[in-house]
């Protein structure tokens, strides 16, 4: 795909701004809204429908009837997965759109909506697409004069809740395996950012995916997501989020036993050996970081550099802070732009105080970009601790811990030292020395000198509080199926 040509992108039309209900635009049955807010200039962008428990009730019927006595689960499959390739083109057309979209709603420099995030949409549901009709049961040679066969088949209506740091990608993650596994989705994008995943439902409508497969509620976790969660009709949830919503959720789907996949966060461990490339990893540990505004749930927020380089490391990446550029999303030589909302822009300044209070020593940043928006400095702290609270805590912002290590083995241990599990990274020209920390680390995800390389088909998800089960690859379409075995007697 075309790179975003380098000038200013104007800002886009905003169109749906309702609840998408059985292929109906409507708004909450309560007749209540909620803005929705650019967080570079803090100004409402427009009021969006603020759903609540009638609304998913209206959307939970709608995606029960379809896939009850739609056509959507029972079609051919390879049908099935032509709609989702022209989703799919219908969103590669609108691309320029919907990344000034996403960058509106959620403040993401251009640069990145448009050539990161929107292709990395079309080329999951591109994926999934691909599998739609290739997922298949088994033969099984089991005793006696039987035929034993396994089907794998739809879980049903599925429940998904998305978070704001990556609206659109995280709609198709979610949106990818459930509709090629033939199931119907109620899905609540982020109170913060809901303009995209409403604008690629009416995409949806528009390939010709039938009414009610998916259902779009705006609104908030404590209403909407909950009511979802607590639906009897909804027989899997999907969420990425927060751990604490996680816990909730876990509890009150254990009323109905819901299939549950979460993905979570994480506070990663990013390692640079002595021995590294260090131009090379120092350039991928500050992207690894500082991406998105350090709003990555997988971020590289503990960097761990072996004494020898320690302070070579931590000059190369308070130079690159110094020309980081911080500013308005829509200028495309951008290269952060602010926090999402209010709320994250003082839980970022807050651990920044935690730092200091805790003897760290702030090297760069740590304050406020000027007094309109959410901007924070890209921020770099050193003399860090395990034990610190920002060195255990998940800051979701640009606020890099630097730890100094000289022992491998106990490198290992101070890696896993978290309750989290996400995501792991390892630069140096060692390869047994990799393959042996990728062996150790308790991790989802381990990137050998390299960082954030996501692919549709690779599987993605934690261990310990990062997460249940995985998204992407064949992993992530196995969590939208039932395995049915049967049996026939031959005799």
């Amino acid at each position: 795909m075309a790179t975003v040509a380098p000038e200013r992108v104007s800002r886009p039309q905003v169109r749906q701004t309702t609840c998408f209900i059985d292929g109906k635009w409507i708004p909450s049955a309560s007749g209540k809204t909620f803005e929705t807010i650019h967080p570079a200039t803090e100004e409402v962008i427009c009021e969006v429908a603020e759903g609540d428990k009638a609304d998913v009730d209206l959307a939970v019927d709608a995606a029960r009837e379809a896939f009850e006595n739609g056509p959507w689960a029972t079609m051919d499959a390879r049908d099935r997965g032509q709609l989702m390739h022209k989703l799919a083109d219908l969103i590669e057309a609108e691309i320029d759109e919907l990344a000034a979209l996403e960058t509106l709603d959620n403040g993401k420099p251009i640069t990145d909506s448009r050539n990161a995030d929107l292709p990395l949409v079309v080329d999951c549901l591109r994926y999934y697409a691909g599998w739609a009709d290739k997922i298949q049961g088994d033969t099984i040679p089991i005793r006696g004069d039987y035929l034993c066969y396994t089907r794998r088949e739809p879980v049903g209506v599925v429940g998904q809740i998305i978070p704001w740091n990556f609206p659109a990608l995280m709609a198709a993650w979610k949106w990818g395996p459930a509709l090629a596994a033939g199931c119907t989705i109620v899905m609540k994008p982020a109170e913060q950012t809901p303009l995209t995943c409403l604008r690629m439902a009416r995409l949806a409508q528009k390939a010709g995916i039938p009414d009610g497969v998916i259902n779009v509620v705006p609104g908030y976790g404590p209403t909407a997501g909950a009511a979802i969660v607590e639906h009897p009709d909804v027989d899997k949830i999907a969420f990425t989020g927060e751990l604490a919503t996680a816990k909730i959720i876990q509890r009150a789907a254990a009323e109905s036993m819901k299939r549950l996949t979460f993905e979570l966060g994480g506070k990663s461990p990013n390692v640079i050996f002595a021995d590294a490339d260090l131009e090379h990893a120092v350039a991928g540990a500050h992207f690894a970081l500082y991406f998105n505004q350090g709003q990555c749930c997988c971020a590289g927020s503990r960097l761990f550099v072996e004494d020898k380089v320690h302070d070579e490391v931590v000059d190369r990446i308070a130079d690159w802070n110094a020309k980081h550029a911080v500013g308005d999303p829509f200028d495309p030589n951008t290269k952060q732009g602010p926090q999402v909302d209010q709320a994250q822009f003082e839980k970022v300044l807050q651990y920044v105080d935690y730092g200091r209070q805790d003897g760290a020593s702030c090297v760069t940043g740590g304050k406020r970009v000027g007094d309109q928006g959410y901007f924070v400095e890209p921020t770099l702290f050193t003399g860090v601790t395990d034990e610190m609270r920002i060195a255990q805590d998940e800051i979701f912002g640009p606020v890099l811990s630097v730890l100094k290590f000289s022992d491998v083995d106990e490198l290992v241990k101070r890696a896993n030292n978290t309750n989290f599990g996400l995501a792991a990274a390892v630069w140096t020209r060692d390869v047994a020395k990799a393959h042996r920390f990728a062996a150790k680390v308790r991790a989802g995800t381990v990137w050998v000198n390299c960082y954030d390389v996501f692919d549709a088909a690779a599987p993605f998800g934690g261990f310990k509080e990062s997460g249940i089960g995985r998204e992407l690859g064949e992993a992530g379409l196995a969590a939208y199926t039932e395995n049915k075995t049967v049996t026939l007697s031959l005799g």
